[in-house]
């Protein structure tokens, strides 16, 4: 898909960046094939070891994010690698400004996540034998961490990208960042798998909705100076 001319607005030019990655995805498939593969099988290996037994609420919320984190880790990270390793990284350079790309990949990040999340949410009902008692509050958190998830990996993804080691180094890096994050979504998954109200995940939340802000405030900030370097 090209690139839009100069005078095509700036939201164009993100959404040809993402449409890019798109088209590129399904050609490959790599991203989507890696995430769902690591999502299920880790779903069926969880089925099988818990059997009949019905952990805390605490532990299911932890497994569930879990699962995602690492699901998504094993195909976000393709961002910005594919774009190295095919030499398309430098059309980009000199087609695009830093926060069209970083946006662009962004969205493409977050419809990968969005994916793996109508995937593994029905499966882990399903095969974990557990549910959400307040759907709103567990969308709610879902939404918001797959927001931060998308916005600090997208960044590290372009860090990544020019090192030589570089799957085992996205996740060695984005776990210790991404820290808070799984924290606040935890808890408040946990609240929405006991029925708890919006106010009793009012903590959670907030710290969720800060983290997101700052991260893809620094990453706007930061991006081009990593992306060019």
């Amino acid at each position: 898909m090209p690139l839009p001319a100069n005078s095509v607005n700036w939201a164009a030019k993100v959404l040809a960046v993402t449409g890019k990655d798109i088209i590129s995805e399904f050609r490959t498939r790599f991203a989507v094939n890696a995430i769902v593969m690591f999502a299920l099988v880790t779903l069926t290996v969880i089925s099988f070891a818990l059997g009949v037994l019905q952990p805390a609420a605490e532990i299911m919320a932890a497994m569930f994010w879990i699962i995602l984190f690492f699901a998504a880790m094993s195909g976000l990270a393709q961002a910005f690698i594919k774009e190295e390793e095919s030499g398309t990284a430098l059309i980009l350079k000199l087609s695009c400004d830093g926060i069209v790309i970083f946006f662009g990949k962004f969205l493409f990040n977050l419809l990968l996540l969005i994916v793996l999340a109508i995937l593994i949410v029905p499966l882990f009902i399903v095969l974990l034998n557990t549910t959400a008692e307040n759907w709103l509050l567990f969308i709610a958190g879902l939404v918001l961490g797959m927001i931060g998830l998308s916005g600090a990996t997208t960044i590290i993804a372009a860090i990544v990208s020019k090192a030589s080691i570089k799957g085992a180094l996205f996740t060695v890096l984005s776990f210790p960042i991404l820290m808070p994050l799984l924290a606040a979504v935890i808890e408040i998954t946990k609240i929405a798998f006991i029925d708890g109200r919006f106010s009793d995940a009012a903590a959670p939340i907030q710290m969720l909705i800060a983290f997101d802000v700052v991260m893809i405030t620094l990453s706007v900030m930061l991006f081009d100076f990593v992306w060019r370097h």
